[in-house]
């Protein structure tokens, strides 16, 4: 039985976040074509939202009007048990944005003092697709990857906090994973494959 055609050939990626783009086309493969949003605007869109699943679609919402496309929305980030959750939805800039670096260092020392049973968390990952900027019915698809926090940065791939998360049953951090291997396991590639499966891809 042959493979449905996606409802659309092209869509932008409402981020210019250079790992995300390139781990979700990978993800996507060559059924749809993922332009970066610096294509059609330099303008982030404000998140605003409290949760992870609000950010997506106002960023996808955001990507959709500069465009006039279709427009996926990744939001993510990683909750820490020991910190309530967070960074949570402020992941990215964590570190008043100062970038992946920044970041990493300021989980740490959150951390210092908490020992390895205490050092749970998870990548958590919502994508929001529209087909236009005024869609009312978003698809909504979430995924989490489980893991606990390191005590020091491990593997070279990556971006973000991989080098931190460590996957027990691996006994490898997120950054010492080929980027094959990431983009079947981590938080992104669950979501993607149920955004996949409700577009028929799957």
């Amino acid at each position: 039985m042959s493979k449905a055609a996606p409802p659309f050939s092209r869509l932008v990626l409402a981020s210019n976040n250079a790992g995300k783009l390139k781990e979700l086309q990978a993800m996507l493969g060559d059924d749809i074509e993922v332009l970066p949003q610096r294509e059609f605007t330099d303008q982030e869109a404000d998140e605003t939202g409290l949760s992870f699943v609000e950010n997506a679609i106002l960023k996808a919402r955001h990507a959709a009007r500069a465009s006039g496309l279709p427009a996926l929305a990744d939001d993510s980030g990683l909750a820490v048990d020991a910190l309530g959750g967070a960074p949570g939805i402020y992941s990215a800039r964590y570190a008043d944005g100062q970038g992946d670096a920044a970041n990493n260092a300021k989980l740490l020392q959150a951390l210092r003092d908490v020992p390895d049973a205490e050092r749970g968390g998870r990548f958590i990952c919502a994508l929001a697709l529209v087909r236009h900027a005024e869609d009312p019915v978003p698809i909504i698809c979430e995924g989490a990857w489980e893991g606990r926090i390191l005590h020091a940065a491990r593997g070279e791939h990556g971006f973000g906090y991989d080098p931190l998360f460590l996957i027990p049953e691996l006994g490898l951090s997120s950054a010492e994973l080929p980027a094959r291997q990431k983009n079947q396991l981590s938080h992104r590639a669950r979501a993607m494959q149920q955004l996949r499966a409700r577009l028929g891809l799957a």
